[in-house]
């Protein structure tokens, strides 16, 4: 067990053979979520003018206080037809450009209208409530990084500075290949010894909210045959998630028959419960994972172990898990010598941070009592007693 590889030894292992797939553009408007291949800079100057940051009135900072003629009212998007001179006033709305001659804007609140006239009371200063040009970002200035995801707020920003496309690493091709003669689908009539399968659903998710187009293949029955004809099919994809298989029994011959198809084995087990025996392989390119067959290995091994390789070939910067720090609400114990444990919990906020309450049942085939955890607990390998309250780092689910 020792010469297993932990859980960051296995990680740097996969992410030393991704590469990020080529770019291709993408419209603004269809790229939510996607990944900047190249930096973007604004076209404009953003904002493209001096705006007003408040409904008032612009004025010269010089003038006041005192009372003022208002000559003219401001729409957003409509600019001023004249210059502003001393003793005058222009109404002027969130947005609107400030007139020439103008240095400051009044909140309406401040002043006191009297129709065409307003009185200002205090000293106002220059600059105050104006958004002057180029104050968010100048033309040319870089407004999204390479190896960035799209979220709303980037899109929203490339948005206002003016792109229309971006250049994005494609998308990867992922096929989804669970095995096992006893599998049907749900809906099906289960005869003795069948089960539902479930892996498949688990992974597409999974794989799809992480950037992947996905190819759910038909479960593979336990023969060399079947196994040989789906993993051929599966391996014209970037990358292949095969669930069950992997271990030593009988009838685990996923890892045989890809070898036999010209998959490279990287690694065969990790030093992680759930989910010891994940497999990982390559092919021209390829990246090949067999994952365990119990339902929570193969959601804890696409978290630690997939998802990293479905970021990487999309081109993201850092495409590691993110841990965080918490408290247990509860004690536990670590038993396992040898390997690290993520175990299911459900978080809440208290003043002190993230409390997680471990969940009961933690075997990996547990799939219905995993769906109440919205967070992975990791218990180092060792022996001891790890008391409420303890700081611990868990991981995020979904």
């Amino acid at each position: 067990m020792a010469d297993l590889p932990s859980i960051a030894d296995a990680q740097r292992l996969i992410l030393e053979r991704v590469r990020a797939l080529p770019a291709e553009p993408v419209s603004l408007e269809d790229a939510s979520g996607r990944v900047l291949a190249e930096e973007v800079e604004s076209v404009i100057d953003l904002p493209p003018f001096p705006s007003s940051s408040m409904d008032g009135f612009a004025v010269r900072a010089a003038d006041t206080p005192g009372r003022f003629r208002v000559v003219a009212r401001i729409a957003a998007g409509r600019p001023a037809d004249a210059e502003l001179r001393a003793g005058e006033a222009m109404g002027i709305a969130t947005g609107g450009v400030i007139p020439e001659g103008a240095d400051a804007v009044i909140p309406i609140e401040y002043v006191v209208d009297h129709d065409n006239e307003i009185e200002i009371p205090a000293q106002a200063l220059p600059g105050a409530n104006v958004r002057p040009r180029g104050g968010d970002a100048g033309a040319g200035e870089v407004v999204a990084e390479a190896g960035a995801r799209l979220t709303p707020a980037r899109l929203g920003a490339l948005a206002a500075a003016g792109v229309a496309e971006v250049r994005c690493s494609r998308r990867p091709r992922a096929a989804v290949l669970p095995t096992g003669t006893e599998l049907r689908r749900p809906g099906e009539a289960l005869a003795p010894g069948e089960i539902y399968e479930a892996n498949g659903l688990i992974l597409s998710a999974q794989l799809g909210a992480a950037g992947a187009t996905v190819e759910r293949l038909a479960a593979a029955a336990d023969d060399e045959a079947a196994h040989r004809e789906a993993l051929e099919r599966a391996l014209e994809f970037d990358l292949v998630v095969s669930s069950g298989g992997v271990s030593v029994g009988p009838h685990d011959l996923v890892r045989r028959i890809a070898a036999e198809l010209g998959v490279e084995e990287v690694f065969w087990r990790v030093a992680v419960k759930p989910g010891k025996p994940i497999a990982f392989g390559v092919r021209d390119g390829t990246l090949v994972f067999g994952l365990p067959g119990n339902p929570v290995s193969t959601l804890v091994g696409f978290e630690l172990f997939v998802r990293p390789a479905v970021l990487g070939l999309q081109g993201v910067r850092d495409p590691l898990p993110r841990f965080e720090r918490g408290r247990l609400a509860g004690g536990t114990r670590s038993r396992n010598p040898e390997r690290d444990e993520l175990v299911r919990a459900r978080s809440r906020l208290a003043e002190a941070g993230a409390e997680l309450e471990l969940l009961s049942g933690q075997e990996s085939h547990m799939i219905a009592r995993a769906a109440a955890a919205d967070v992975l607990v990791l218990i180092p390998r060792g022996e001891g007693e790890l008391r409420e309250g303890a700081t611990v780092d868990y991981l995020r689910l979904g």
